[in-house]
């Protein structure tokens, strides 16, 4: 296995964590979900239950070694074969990337229209974005197609060659993109307007419903629960500081995911007093806020949705990686092989989610009151808090406790490391179990 720089792993796991999650959907939410309302639960799960666990998934991958199943069964003293199944979490990520590379292939045709005419009205955009999404199949399957290329190549090339050297160049760029857009969007009247929207929580919005949104948003904004850090750190060299590294991906995921939200809204803002909500938003709001901003409003848009095209593509790759490691042990072949045969499977069901929404042929793949999309976007948001409880519980119970002093006495001191196992044995297990429970018999 080729190893990460200190610096590449850094640049992957930001890559990994900074997405489509933080662009895309953290915005969305943020108007669905009640505000700051949920900005605050999530801040919270980021503060006090995503870095703990953060920190015990690098901690599994960097001293097991290997995959996700394989990391579980070295260091598991017994019970290995058990402890072995969690792998599952491995086929989260490619579970999301069914959906997930749909998506990639809206933004490849926003980028496209970027560069004539942008749409004129809400309705106009609405309209627009929705007749794409359900009657226009063969150019969502080529844009599918296109990024199911794109990352099957640079997983294909490997962790030096391809992930690294890939995010070397997508991070700096996207944080660029996102910097600048922001530091514009200062300059709009609706900036203070949408630091309220952002900063000032509704209590009354705050229900169980919430709650779990925002912890599961958290857990996917940071790439926790499907396996991709705990790959990547596996990868790590030895005596790299896990806790900084840890709190270095946290802090630029949420950095991201705050300065896309307020410079979202404050575009928005800047041109309706409407928070719109929906997977939607930036494809039928943010086109003709942009219009209105005449010939900048291409360049701006265009700007926009490469940026978040760099996003999906650099999640992307970290979500199809875990299953690729899994699948080259147990079927003993080659990384392109593995890459194939996972890589088909998200492209084939990514079909399927496209024909969920076509007017045609959306009946055959909905049940009850979501489709096939709606449907694996809330069992992910399920599966990810459960993978949490299992590193957690792992790290705080099965994990030699000698061992785990002897890894961390030089990034914690003891306090805080008693705090951090208190929290990994009891409050977070406990919380997210009370929290899945409650989302699955309300």
């Amino acid at each position: 296995m080729n190893n990460f720089t200190k610096l590449g792993f850094i640049m992957a796991t930001v890559g990994a964590a900074v997405g489509l999650g933080n662009i895309w959907k953290f915005p969305y939410m943020v108007a669905e979900q009640g505000g700051g309302a949920f900005v605050l639960i999530y801040l919270f799960t980021i503060v006090f239950v995503g870095i703990s666990v953060l920190i015990a998934e690098m901690l599994i991958g960097y001293l097991g070694r290997g995959d996700v199943g394989q990391s579980f069964e070295v260091l598991a003293t017994k019970n290995k074969y058990l402890w072995g199944k969690s792998v599952f979490m491995a086929f989260t990520g490619l579970f999301i990337l069914t959906f997930y590379s749909v998506v990639i292939g809206w933004i490849v045709r926003y980028i496209f229209l970027s560069f004539g005419s942008l749409p004129v009205g809400i309705e106009n955009s609405k309209e627009l974005f929705e007749s794409f999404l359900s009657s226009d199949f063969i150019p969502q399957i080529s844009f599918h197609t296109l990024a199911f290329i794109v990352v099957a190549f640079i997983v294909i090339k490997g962790i030096k060659s391809g992930i690294e050297k890939a995010n070397y160049f997508l991070m700096p760029v996207l944080m660029l993109i996102i910097f600048g857009l922001f530091v514009y969007s200062i300059s709009l009247d609706s900036f203070s307007t949408s630091l309220s929207f952002i900063f000032n929580p509704d209590f009354s919005k705050l229900n169980s419903d919430v709650m779990l949104s925002a912890v599961g948003h958290a857990f996917f904004t940071i790439s926790l629960g499907m396996g991709t850090i705990l790959t990547y750190s596996a990868s790590l060299p030895k005596k790299t500081n896990i806790v900084k590294a840890s709190f270095w991906v946290a802090f630029f995921d949420t950095a991201v995911a705050l300065f896309a939200g307020v410079m979202i809204y404050a575009f928005l803002f800047s041109y309706t007093s409407e928070a719109n909500s929906g997977p939607g938003l930036v494809f039928i709001s943010l086109p003709v806020v942009f219009e209105s901003f005449g010939v900048l409003g291409n360049f701006l848009s265009l700007i926009f949705f490469v940026g978040l095209f760099f996003a999906g593509i650099s999640s992307a790759v970290s979500l199809l990686e875990p299953v690729v490691m899994y699948l080259i042990r147990v079927l003993k072949t080659s990384r392109a092989k593995a890459v194939i045969y996972s890589g088909l499977f998200f492209y084939i069901v990514g079909i399927l989610v496209i024909f969920s929404s076509i007017d045609s042929t959306k009946e055959y793949l909905t049940w009850g009151d979501k489709n096939l999309f709606d449907w694996i976007d809330h069992i992910t948001y399920l599966l990810l808090p459960l993978g949490g409880i299992i590193m957690s519980l792992f790290v705080g119970f099965v994990l030699p406790r000698e061992l785990l002093i002897n890894t961390m006495k030089n990034q914690m001191n003891k306090v805080v490391f008693n705090v951090w196992i208190f929290n990994l044995r009891f409050i977070i297990p406990i919380a997210l179990i009370w929290m899945i429970l409650d989302k699955v018999f309300s």
